[in-house]
Protein backbone atom coordinates (compact mmCIF):
# COMPACT_ATOMS: atom_id res chain seq x y z
CA UNK A 1 0.00 0.00 0.00
CA UNK A 2 1.45 3.13 -1.18
CA UNK A 3 1.73 6.05 1.82
CA UNK A 4 -0.38 8.55 1.64
CA UNK A 5 0.37 12.50 0.12
CA UNK A 6 0.61 15.02 2.98
CA UNK A 7 0.26 18.13 2.05
CA UNK A 8 3.12 21.26 3.42
CA UNK A 9 -0.07 21.84 6.24
CA UNK A 10 0.07 18.90 7.87
CA UNK A 11 3.32 18.69 8.34
CA UNK A 12 3.47 22.53 9.32
CA UNK A 13 0.12 21.32 11.50
CA UNK A 14 2.24 18.12 13.56
CA UNK A 15 5.18 20.81 14.39
CA UNK A 16 2.96 22.94 15.82
CA UNK A 17 1.76 19.80 17.95
CA UNK A 18 5.66 19.11 18.96
CA UNK A 19 6.67 16.13 16.58
CA UNK A 20 9.51 16.06 14.84
CA UNK A 21 9.15 16.59 10.87
CA UNK A 22 12.76 17.34 9.67
CA UNK A 23 12.79 14.15 7.35
CA UNK A 24 8.79 14.30 6.22
CA UNK A 25 9.21 17.95 5.64
CA UNK A 26 12.44 18.06 3.49
CA UNK A 27 10.91 15.30 0.86
CA UNK A 28 7.17 17.13 0.96
CA UNK A 29 9.54 20.62 -0.56
CA UNK A 30 11.40 18.19 -3.19
CA UNK A 31 8.80 16.11 -4.38
CA UNK A 32 7.05 18.88 -6.62
CA UNK A 33 10.54 19.97 -7.56
CA UNK A 34 11.28 16.08 -9.33
CA UNK A 35 7.60 15.87 -10.78
CA UNK A 36 8.25 19.13 -12.09
CA UNK A 37 11.25 17.94 -13.67
CA UNK A 38 9.41 14.99 -15.33
CA UNK A 39 7.41 17.31 -16.89
CA UNK A 40 9.85 18.81 -18.91
CA UNK A 41 10.38 18.59 -22.62
CA UNK A 42 12.83 20.60 -25.09
CA UNK A 43 12.18 24.07 -25.98
CA UNK A 44 14.70 25.12 -28.90
CA UNK A 45 17.99 23.96 -30.15
CA UNK A 46 21.01 25.63 -31.38
CA UNK A 47 23.98 23.93 -33.52
CA UNK A 48 26.34 27.15 -33.76
CA UNK A 49 29.44 25.68 -33.94
CA UNK A 50 31.37 23.42 -36.52
CA UNK A 51 33.07 21.72 -33.07
CA UNK A 52 31.17 20.37 -30.01
CA UNK A 53 30.13 22.44 -26.90
CA UNK A 54 32.77 22.43 -24.20
CA UNK A 55 31.61 25.33 -21.76
CA UNK A 56 28.55 26.48 -21.02
CA UNK A 57 27.33 29.43 -18.29
CA UNK A 58 24.10 31.23 -17.77
CA UNK A 59 24.15 35.40 -17.95
CA UNK A 60 23.57 36.76 -14.39
CA UNK A 61 20.96 38.98 -15.02
CA UNK A 62 19.36 37.66 -18.18
CA UNK A 63 17.61 34.16 -17.17
CA UNK A 64 17.14 33.20 -20.91
CA UNK A 65 20.35 34.08 -21.94
CA UNK A 66 23.21 31.79 -21.99
CA UNK A 67 26.80 32.14 -23.17
CA UNK A 68 28.22 28.91 -24.88
CA UNK A 69 32.07 28.01 -25.81
CA UNK A 70 32.98 25.71 -28.26
CA UNK A 71 36.50 23.46 -28.73
CA UNK A 72 37.69 25.73 -31.96
CA UNK A 73 37.61 28.39 -29.29
CA UNK A 74 34.51 29.89 -30.65
CA UNK A 75 31.77 32.30 -28.07
CA UNK A 76 28.13 32.42 -28.51
CA UNK A 77 25.29 34.73 -26.21
CA UNK A 78 22.11 33.71 -27.08
CA UNK A 79 18.90 34.46 -25.84
CA UNK A 80 16.39 31.70 -26.78
CA UNK A 81 13.41 33.82 -26.33
CA UNK A 82 14.00 35.75 -29.02
CA UNK A 83 14.37 35.03 -32.84
CA UNK A 84 17.69 35.80 -33.68
CA UNK A 85 18.95 37.36 -30.64
CA UNK A 86 22.95 35.92 -30.55
CA UNK A 87 26.37 37.73 -29.91
CA UNK A 88 28.94 35.41 -31.34
CA UNK A 89 33.02 35.52 -31.31
CA UNK A 90 35.06 33.22 -33.49
CA UNK A 91 37.85 31.41 -31.66
CA UNK A 92 40.77 30.40 -33.63
CA UNK A 93 39.65 27.23 -34.44
CA UNK A 94 41.76 23.36 -33.67
CA UNK A 95 42.66 23.44 -30.22
CA UNK A 96 41.01 27.08 -29.51
CA UNK A 97 38.73 25.35 -26.56
CA UNK A 98 37.10 27.21 -23.89
CA UNK A 99 38.16 25.27 -20.99
CA UNK A 100 36.06 27.53 -18.60
CA UNK A 101 34.12 30.64 -18.62
CA UNK A 102 32.24 33.12 -15.97
CA UNK A 103 31.03 36.52 -16.35
CA UNK A 104 32.31 39.33 -14.92
CA UNK A 105 30.60 40.17 -11.71
CA UNK A 106 31.37 44.13 -12.72
CA UNK A 107 30.35 43.88 -16.02
CA UNK A 108 27.56 41.50 -17.23
CA UNK A 109 28.47 41.96 -21.06
CA UNK A 110 32.04 40.37 -20.51
CA UNK A 111 33.30 37.09 -19.70
CA UNK A 112 36.59 35.37 -18.45
CA UNK A 113 37.47 32.65 -20.29
CA UNK A 114 40.46 29.95 -20.11
CA UNK A 115 41.61 28.68 -23.74
CA UNK A 116 43.53 26.05 -24.98
CA UNK A 117 45.70 28.24 -26.66
CA UNK A 118 46.79 28.89 -23.31
CA UNK A 119 45.38 32.17 -22.50
CA UNK A 120 43.12 34.09 -19.55
CA UNK A 121 41.19 36.48 -21.36
CA UNK A 122 38.28 38.93 -20.93
CA UNK A 123 36.16 38.94 -23.95
CA UNK A 124 33.39 41.26 -24.79
CA UNK A 125 30.09 40.34 -26.48
CA UNK A 126 30.14 44.13 -27.50
CA UNK A 127 33.03 43.88 -30.18
CA UNK A 128 36.21 45.34 -28.20
CA UNK A 129 39.28 43.10 -28.30
CA UNK A 130 39.93 40.62 -25.60
CA UNK A 131 42.12 41.71 -22.99
CA UNK A 132 44.50 38.77 -22.09
CA UNK A 133 44.98 38.79 -18.33
CA UNK A 134 47.24 36.00 -17.82
CA UNK A 135 49.22 33.72 -20.62
CA UNK A 136 51.28 30.27 -20.18
CA UNK A 137 54.65 30.47 -21.14
CA UNK A 138 56.22 29.58 -24.41
CA UNK A 139 57.61 26.08 -24.92
CA UNK A 140 59.33 26.31 -28.12
CA UNK A 141 58.46 23.42 -29.67
CA UNK A 142 59.18 23.27 -33.66
CA UNK A 143 55.34 21.62 -33.98
CA UNK A 144 53.81 23.60 -31.79
CA UNK A 145 54.07 26.40 -29.51
CA UNK A 146 51.87 25.49 -26.50
CA UNK A 147 51.98 23.14 -24.00
CA UNK A 148 50.34 24.31 -20.88
CA UNK A 149 46.95 25.42 -21.00
CA UNK A 150 44.60 26.83 -18.92
CA UNK A 151 41.79 24.31 -18.40
CA UNK A 152 38.70 25.38 -15.43
CA UNK A 153 38.34 28.69 -14.14
CA UNK A 154 36.33 30.78 -11.18
CA UNK A 155 35.46 34.20 -10.59
CA UNK A 156 35.00 36.03 -7.00
CA UNK A 157 32.71 38.90 -6.81
CA UNK A 158 33.46 40.07 -3.23
CA UNK A 159 37.20 39.13 -3.18
CA UNK A 160 37.96 40.70 -7.05
CA UNK A 161 39.95 37.96 -7.81
CA UNK A 162 40.16 34.92 -11.02
CA UNK A 163 41.44 31.24 -10.24
CA UNK A 164 42.22 28.90 -13.14
CA UNK A 165 43.67 25.50 -13.16
CA UNK A 166 46.02 24.48 -15.98
CA UNK A 167 46.57 21.11 -17.52
CA UNK A 168 49.54 19.68 -15.48
CA UNK A 169 48.03 20.65 -12.44
CA UNK A 170 49.00 23.93 -11.38
CA UNK A 171 46.17 27.12 -10.02
CA UNK A 172 46.83 30.84 -10.37
CA UNK A 173 45.59 33.16 -8.85
CA UNK A 174 44.80 36.72 -10.06
CA UNK A 175 43.59 39.85 -8.99
CA UNK A 176 40.70 40.69 -11.67
CA UNK A 177 42.97 42.95 -13.45
CA UNK A 178 45.64 40.21 -14.16
CA UNK A 179 48.09 40.83 -11.61
CA UNK A 180 49.48 37.09 -9.88
CA UNK A 181 48.71 36.72 -6.47
CA UNK A 182 50.38 33.45 -6.49
CA UNK A 183 50.91 30.42 -8.71
CA UNK A 184 51.14 26.88 -7.62
CA UNK A 185 50.69 23.50 -8.41
CA UNK A 186 48.17 21.96 -6.18
CA UNK A 187 47.61 18.70 -8.23
CA UNK A 188 49.57 15.83 -9.65
CA UNK A 189 48.17 15.98 -12.94
CA UNK A 190 45.20 18.77 -15.01
CA UNK A 191 42.99 20.50 -12.62
CA UNK A 192 39.48 20.21 -14.44
CA UNK A 193 36.91 22.40 -12.07
CA UNK A 194 37.83 24.96 -9.53
CA UNK A 195 35.36 26.65 -7.42
CA UNK A 196 34.39 29.16 -4.91
CA UNK A 197 32.25 28.43 -2.30
CA UNK A 198 28.99 31.06 -2.92
CA UNK A 199 28.87 31.43 0.82
CA UNK A 200 32.37 31.52 2.54
CA UNK A 201 34.56 33.30 0.18
CA UNK A 202 38.06 32.38 1.40
CA UNK A 203 36.68 28.52 0.99
CA UNK A 204 38.18 26.89 -2.62
CA UNK A 205 37.13 23.62 -4.09
CA UNK A 206 39.96 21.92 -7.03
CA UNK A 207 38.79 18.77 -8.64
CA UNK A 208 41.83 16.94 -10.91
CA UNK A 209 42.36 13.77 -12.75
CA UNK A 210 44.74 12.64 -10.23
CA UNK A 211 42.04 11.47 -8.53
CA UNK A 212 41.22 13.88 -5.75
CA UNK A 213 39.47 16.86 -4.43
CA UNK A 214 40.88 19.20 -2.41
CA UNK A 215 38.94 22.19 -0.21
CA UNK A 216 40.99 24.94 0.18
CA UNK A 217 41.41 28.01 2.49
CA UNK A 218 42.59 30.25 -0.09
CA UNK A 219 44.16 33.03 2.81
CA UNK A 220 46.56 29.87 3.83
CA UNK A 221 47.53 28.14 1.00
CA UNK A 222 51.39 27.76 0.63
CA UNK A 223 51.41 24.06 -1.03
CA UNK A 224 49.94 21.05 -2.13
CA UNK A 225 49.84 19.76 0.93
CA UNK A 226 47.77 22.88 2.63
CA UNK A 227 44.74 21.76 2.23
CA UNK A 228 41.59 21.84 4.47
CA UNK A 229 40.22 18.54 3.56
CA UNK A 230 41.09 16.35 0.63
CA UNK A 231 38.64 13.86 -0.66
CA UNK A 232 39.87 10.79 -2.74
CA UNK A 233 37.93 9.13 -5.62
CA UNK A 234 38.23 6.08 -7.10
CA UNK A 235 38.53 7.61 -11.23
CA UNK A 236 39.54 10.97 -12.66
CA UNK A 237 37.39 13.93 -11.71
CA UNK A 238 35.32 16.14 -13.94
CA UNK A 239 34.23 18.90 -11.53
CA UNK A 240 33.13 19.42 -8.05
CA UNK A 241 30.34 21.98 -7.77
CA UNK A 242 29.16 23.68 -3.91
CA UNK A 243 25.44 23.97 -4.11
CA UNK A 244 24.26 27.73 -4.80
CA UNK A 245 21.39 28.20 -1.95
CA UNK A 246 24.23 27.55 1.29
CA UNK A 247 27.61 26.23 0.16
CA UNK A 248 27.50 23.52 2.99
CA UNK A 249 27.32 20.68 -0.08
CA UNK A 250 29.69 19.33 -2.58
CA UNK A 251 28.99 17.26 -5.75
CA UNK A 252 31.73 15.75 -7.22
CA UNK A 253 31.40 13.89 -10.62
CA UNK A 254 34.06 11.34 -12.06
CA UNK A 255 34.74 10.04 -15.67
CA UNK A 256 33.17 6.31 -14.97
CA UNK A 257 30.10 6.31 -13.11
CA UNK A 258 29.83 8.54 -9.77
CA UNK A 259 28.53 11.07 -8.81
CA UNK A 260 28.89 12.31 -5.00
CA UNK A 261 27.55 14.50 -2.07
CA UNK A 262 29.85 15.63 0.60
CA UNK A 263 28.33 17.63 3.16
CA UNK A 264 30.36 19.86 5.38
CA UNK A 265 29.62 18.26 8.54
CA UNK A 266 31.79 15.52 7.79
CA UNK A 267 34.23 15.65 4.54
CA UNK A 268 35.84 12.31 5.24
CA UNK A 269 32.88 10.50 3.38
CA UNK A 270 30.53 10.92 0.96
CA UNK A 271 26.82 11.46 2.41
CA UNK A 272 25.37 9.99 -1.08
CA UNK A 273 26.89 8.14 -3.69
CA UNK A 274 24.39 7.87 -6.52
CA UNK A 275 25.37 5.58 -9.63
CA UNK A 276 25.05 7.04 -13.14
CA UNK A 277 26.97 6.00 -16.68
CA UNK A 278 28.96 8.05 -17.81
CA UNK A 279 32.46 6.48 -18.78
CA UNK A 280 34.52 8.92 -20.30
CA UNK A 281 36.73 9.16 -23.44
CA UNK A 282 38.28 12.23 -25.43
CA UNK A 283 36.03 12.64 -27.56
CA UNK A 284 32.66 12.66 -25.06
CA UNK A 285 31.59 16.14 -23.64
CA UNK A 286 32.36 15.57 -19.83
CA UNK A 287 29.01 15.65 -17.37
CA UNK A 288 29.36 19.38 -16.85
CA UNK A 289 27.28 20.99 -19.30
CA UNK A 290 23.85 20.71 -17.70
CA UNK A 291 22.74 23.92 -15.47
CA UNK A 292 19.66 25.40 -14.40
CA UNK A 293 19.46 29.47 -15.24
CA UNK A 294 19.31 31.48 -12.38
CA UNK A 295 15.32 31.43 -11.41
CA UNK A 296 15.68 27.26 -11.67
CA UNK A 297 13.10 26.77 -13.85
CA UNK A 298 15.12 26.24 -17.05
CA UNK A 299 17.53 23.80 -17.88
CA UNK A 300 20.56 24.38 -20.67
CA UNK A 301 22.48 21.21 -22.08
CA UNK A 302 25.43 20.55 -24.22
CA UNK A 303 25.49 17.74 -26.52
CA UNK A 304 27.93 17.51 -28.76
CA UNK A 305 27.51 20.87 -31.39
CA UNK A 306 24.17 21.12 -30.29
CA UNK A 307 22.71 23.48 -27.17
CA UNK A 308 19.84 22.44 -25.51
CA UNK A 309 16.94 24.15 -23.85
CA UNK A 310 14.82 22.59 -21.58
CA UNK A 311 11.54 23.96 -19.78
CA UNK A 312 8.35 22.68 -18.30
CA UNK A 313 5.69 21.27 -20.30
CA UNK A 314 3.28 24.24 -19.69
CA UNK A 315 5.96 26.76 -20.08
CA UNK A 316 7.19 25.05 -23.57
CA UNK A 317 3.72 25.58 -25.13
CA UNK A 318 3.25 28.89 -24.02
CA UNK A 319 6.72 30.21 -25.47
CA UNK A 320 6.59 28.49 -28.53
CA UNK A 321 3.17 29.89 -29.60
CA UNK A 322 5.11 33.51 -28.67
CA UNK A 323 7.54 32.07 -30.86
CA UNK A 324 5.81 30.95 -34.09
CA UNK A 325 4.07 34.66 -33.33
CA UNK A 326 6.67 36.56 -33.87
CA UNK A 327 7.94 34.12 -37.11
CA UNK A 328 4.30 34.97 -38.89
CA UNK A 329 5.19 38.44 -37.85
CA UNK A 330 8.28 38.67 -39.81
CA UNK A 331 7.77 36.33 -42.73
CA UNK A 332 9.43 33.69 -41.77
CA UNK A 333 7.07 30.53 -40.79
CA UNK A 334 4.72 30.07 -43.87
CA UNK A 335 2.72 27.26 -42.18
CA UNK A 336 2.78 27.12 -38.30
CA UNK A 337 -0.82 25.14 -37.50
CA UNK A 338 0.02 21.89 -35.81
CA UNK A 339 0.07 18.36 -37.63
CA UNK A 340 0.97 20.72 -41.10
CA UNK A 341 4.92 20.65 -42.55
CA UNK A 342 4.47 23.63 -44.24
CA UNK A 343 8.09 25.18 -45.88
CA UNK A 344 9.99 27.37 -42.67
CA UNK A 345 12.87 29.28 -43.23
CA UNK A 346 14.74 29.69 -39.83
CA UNK A 347 18.15 31.02 -38.90
CA UNK A 348 20.26 28.44 -39.35
CA UNK A 349 21.47 26.71 -36.34
CA UNK A 350 18.66 27.39 -34.55
CA UNK A 351 15.18 25.44 -33.89
CA UNK A 352 12.05 25.03 -31.97
CA UNK A 353 9.59 22.29 -31.53
CA UNK A 354 9.20 18.59 -32.37
CA UNK A 355 11.12 18.76 -35.80
CA UNK A 356 14.08 19.18 -33.43
CA UNK A 357 13.14 16.72 -30.91
CA UNK A 358 12.39 13.76 -33.53
CA UNK A 359 15.40 14.49 -35.07
CA UNK A 360 17.59 13.93 -31.69
CA UNK A 361 15.31 11.14 -30.68
CA UNK A 362 16.35 9.50 -34.25
CA UNK A 363 20.42 10.55 -33.47
CA UNK A 364 19.61 9.06 -30.15
CA UNK A 365 18.00 6.22 -31.22
CA UNK A 366 20.79 5.55 -33.90
CA UNK A 367 23.47 5.81 -31.37
CA UNK A 368 21.67 3.36 -29.35
CA UNK A 369 20.98 0.63 -32.11
CA UNK A 370 24.62 0.62 -32.92
CA UNK A 371 25.51 -0.15 -29.51
CA UNK A 372 22.78 -2.58 -29.16
CA UNK A 373 24.56 -4.60 -32.36
CA UNK A 374 27.91 -4.17 -31.33
CA UNK A 375 27.01 -5.71 -27.93
CA UNK A 376 24.83 -8.54 -30.16
CA UNK A 377 28.09 -8.87 -32.10
CA UNK A 378 29.89 -9.57 -29.24
CA UNK A 379 27.70 -11.80 -27.82
CA UNK A 380 27.54 -14.06 -30.95
CA UNK A 381 31.26 -14.68 -30.84
CA UNK A 382 31.12 -15.40 -27.21
CA UNK A 383 28.27 -18.17 -27.92
CA UNK A 384 30.08 -19.18 -30.72
CA UNK A 385 33.54 -19.83 -29.18
CA UNK A 386 32.60 -22.34 -27.02
CA UNK A 387 30.64 -24.23 -29.97
CA UNK A 388 33.43 -24.73 -31.79
CA UNK A 389 35.49 -25.88 -28.95
CA UNK A 390 33.02 -28.41 -28.65
CA UNK A 391 33.25 -29.36 -32.49
CA UNK A 392 37.08 -29.48 -32.00
CA UNK A 393 36.74 -31.93 -29.32
CA UNK A 394 34.39 -34.17 -31.12
CA UNK A 395 36.68 -34.12 -34.55
CA UNK A 396 39.65 -34.97 -32.23
CA UNK A 397 37.72 -37.94 -30.71
CA UNK A 398 36.17 -39.30 -34.00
Amino acid sequence: QTAKQRSIIHYINMNALGQSIHSQLRQCLQQPFVRSLASYKLFRTASPFNRRVTSLEWHPTHPSTVAVGSKGGDLILWNYDVLNKTCFIQGKGAGDFIGGMKFSPTNPSQVYTASGDGTLSLQEFGGRTAQIISSTSDCWHDHHNVCLWYCSLDVSASRQVVVAGDNVGNTVLLSADGKEIWNLRLHKKKVTHVEFNPRCDWLLATASVDQTVKIWDMRHIKDKNSFLHELPHNKPINSAYFNPTDGSKLLTTDQYDEIRVYSSADWSKPQHTIRHPHRHFQHLTSIKLNKFNPMGDTLASGMGFNILIWSREEMVTSKQETLLKMMQEQGIGADTSRGQRGPQRRPRGEGSGNAELGKLKKKLASLESAGMSTKTKIKTKENTKPQKEKQKKKHLQD
